[in-house]
Formats: structure tokens, C-alpha cells, sequence
């Protein structure tokens, strides 16, 4: 009886977070479309770095950086794709790591055996 309530309350957490995500995105999706542009060559999504350059060139227009980059990709479809390369990598590992914190938690530890010596 106990495993048939944990199953029920393992799938209303599931049924709740699917819930949760869809009302998150249908949040971002409504709050934004009203934010579109009306000329066609400006980009709809541009990144915090944009954004803090612009920033930083409207209000110091004498101002230079300390460095340059060490790589910048051809278009902006390759960096696209790099980002999503490295979000791909980083989940990954994420979820890996977690699966091993599980494993780790539900493997009962080996005990050291009466005549056995732990040195």
C-alpha cells in the first residue's frame, strides 16, 4: 500500500512540474510578443553582452577594452550552435553527477567483514 501512495504522489509531483513549465513558457511567450521590433534587420534576441556594450558605448564613448577574443565564430548560427554544444555538455555532466549522488545514496555501503583488517 505504502509503494502505490508513493507512486501516486511520485506522479503528481511529475504532473505538477509539467504543469509548472507550461505556464512558464506560455508566461515568456505572451510577455514577449509585444516586444518585436518593426524593422526586419534587428535582431529579436540579442544577449546581455550586446546589451552591456551598447550600454557601455552610449555612456563612455571614449572607452576601450582591456582584451579581444581569443576566438569569434564565423556566423551567428556557429555560435548558436556552440552555446547549444556547451549546454549540452554541461547537462550532461549535470545529469550524470546527479545519477551518481543517487547510485551512492541508494547502494547500501560495504561493511568490513569480522576477521577482516581495514589496513
Amino acid at each position: 500500500m505504502s509503494d502505490r501512495r508513493t507512486s501516486r504522489r511520485g506522479v503528481l509531483i511529475n504532473v505538477g512540474l509539467l504543469a509548472a513549465a507550461a505556464l512558464i513558457f506560455a508566461v515568456c511567450l505572451l510577455a514577449g510578443g509585444g516586444a518585436a521590433s518593426d524593422d526586419a534587420s534587428a535582431e529579436s534576441f540579442v544577449g546581455t553582452d550586446t546589451t552591456a556594450v551598447a550600454a557601455i558605448e552610449d555612456s563612455h564613448p571614449d572607452y576601450s577594452p582591456w582584451f579581444e577574443q581569443v576566438f569569434a565564430p564565423p556566423s551567428a548560427e556557429v555560435e548558436s550552435g556552440l552555446f547549444a554544444l556547451q549546454a549540452a555538455l554541461g547537462a550532461g555532466v549535470f545529469g550524470y553527477a546527479l545519477g551518481a549522488l543517487r547510485r551512492r545514496r541508494t547502494t547500501p555501503a560495504a561493511s568490513p567483514a569480522v576477521g577482516d583488517d581495514p589496513h
